[in-house]
């Protein structure tokens, strides 16, 4: 271990670690159809609820915790989230939530209700953009679930973060090898669309050595966005390149037009991205804004507050989705990510890099599989396994200096267990996704997803839930149910002149 990389460990406030957590999940039918119900009332309002909101659609929930110094206690936060929210799912039916990153059988793509927020200005915005993402990339693209890790450490500069994300970018591959779960999918998902899978059985598409398909070339991926050279190497530079894409005109979406002849709204902006959420990516450098603040404006202007990890696949092997052994290797990896050098990327390695990650979504168990290694450091093609083994060796500092700081052992066993599964490639959670639909479901995708659903609706509905928190969780959804009400009746704004005012460049510009 270097001189720098001690010291850098030895002074960080590793105490002072910060994580939250949001989870995406489709709502469904026994069947394992769509639910295609509204946003439940009991749960309140997905335009302010704290912890309860939807993602892309009105049938996918997202589930979000608060900001926790302990794995342990952000996990019984959401746990107790989702005991609410299935709750509430059993009062007004048999919805449960779909415990896999592809979604469950999905009706045709108009069909797929778009998420709904109110009649406020803010509201509408919301659901302007997300008909903006359908009419962009297709409404079955987005309702692809994950989850997102949210990550702080105090003192760490936005030079650093970048730096951190930089790794990240170059060694998440990892990522999708341990962790990733969704190699199969629903036939509805690839319905009418060219793809590369392998039929495995009437209804189940698969690829036989695929990790995350959800991070794949069917996954969230853009034609358009592609064309981004998006540079991590400075805040300034990350900023120019966002700016300008949101700012940009695109043809194709210039033909869309941002109004049909009937007056409804097609998107936000003609843009290549319409707002900054749009722009897709591994992780991403964030700020809590103010209210209505563009997101590039904080970044700008107070810089990276935290960084959101969004590679990780939903295990349904687990209740919540993600275990805290998970999140434990998550936190040693972006230790690891940011206290070692990070040289800058160049366009060439940004590209090296997206193929990497499709290549081990797609083919991450394939024994002897090669990856570009472009970074300046090593050139030429280099063993996945191999290059894998060099950085879980490397984590070892960052493990035992958790470990010291916490007390006890757990970090270092996340790690022992990343090292296992590299080893053994049946153990990871793609293979035993593949191998559990074998043995019991006739290699059905959708059958072994609908059992594992019902399982973990009916092992959350079974753990106790107090009155008292039953109560504070309704109070909650009444209360977020009244701020959205004060929200529409405080507007004055026509719509047209709030979207213009708040997609104007200069709200994205330092004060």
């Amino acid at each position: 271990m270097s001189d720098h990389l001690t010291r850098a460990l030895a002074t960080a406030d590793l105490k002072g670690i910060r994580r939250g957590i949001e989870k995406e999940s489709l709502r469904a039918l026994p069947s394992g159809n769509l639910a295609l119900t509204p946003h439940p009332l009991a749960l309140g309002s997905a335009l302010t609820h704290p912890h309860i909101t939807t993602d892309y659609s009105e049938s996918q929930l997202e589930l979000i915790t608060g900001v926790h110094a302990g794995v342990e206690d952000c996990l019984d936060e959401l746990r107790r989230v989702h005991q609410f929210t299935y709750h509430a799912l059993a009062n007004e039916g048999d919805e449960r939530l779909w415990v896999s990153s592809m979604p469950c059988t999905l009706p045709t793509d108009e069909t797929i209700p778009i998420g709904r927020y109110g009649r406020s200005n803010v509201g509408r915005s919301k659901s302007v953009y997300r008909m903006g993402l359908a009419q962009r990339y297709g409404r079955r693209m987005q309702t692809i679930s994950g989850i997102h890790y949210n990550w702080s450490l105090p003192g760490v500069s936005s030079e650093e973060y970048f730096g951190l994300i930089r790794n990240f970018r170059r060694h998440s591959f990892l990522l999708l090898y341990l962790f990733g779960a969704s190699p199969a999918l629903c036939s509805s998902f690839v319905d009418g669309r060219k793809h590369e899978l392998q039929l495995l059985n009437e209804g189940t598409y698969y690829m036989p050595h695929g990790t995350s398909l959800r991070m794949g070339r069917l996954g969230y991926q853009s034609d358009a966005q592609s064309s981004l050279a998006v540079s991590y190497n400075t805040l300034d530079s990350y900023a120019a390149s966002l700016e300008e894409a949101l700012t940009r005109p695109y043809p194709a979406y210039e033909k869309v037009g941002i109004r049909n002849p009937g007056g409804d709204y097609n998107q936000l902006s003609t843009s290549l991205l319409q707002i900054e959420n749009e722009f897709y990516g591994t992780i991403r450098p964030k700020r809590v804004i103010e209210p209505g603040e563009r997101p590039l404006h904080a970044l700008r202007e107070r810089g990276v507050e935290y960084v959101e990890v969004r590679c990780m696949d939903l295990d349904p092997f687990v209740d919540v989705g993600i275990a805290a052994q998970t999140m434990r290797f998550l936190d040693v990896f972006l230790l690891h990510c940011l206290f070692t050098d990070s040289p800058p990327d160049t366009p060439d390695e940004v590209l090296s890099l997206a193929r990497n990650q499709h290549r081990v979504a797609e083919r991450g168990r394939e024994p002897g599989l090669m990856l570009e290694c472009a970074n300046g450091q090593c050139l030429g093609d280099r063993p996945m396994t191999e290059w894998a083994a060099s950085l879980l060796a490397q984590c070892e500092p960052m493990a035992a200096a958790l470990d010291r700081t916490h007390g006890g052992s757990a970090y270092a066993e996340a790690l022992a267990a990343a090292k296992a599964t590299l080893a053994d490639p049946a153990s990871t959670p793609s293979a035993r996704v593949l191998d559990a639909m074998h043995k019991g479901y006739g290699d059905s995708h959708l059958n072994f997803i609908r059992h594992r659903s019902e399982q973990t609706r009916q092992s959350l509905r079974a753990l106790p839930f107090g009155a008292d928190l039953l109560a504070q969780a309704e109070a909650e959804a009444r209360e977020s149910l009244v701020q959205q009400a004060t929200i529409e009746a405080s507007d004055t704004l026509p719509f047209e002149e709030y979207r213009k005012q708040y997609l104007a460049p200069e709200r994205m510009l330092l004060d």
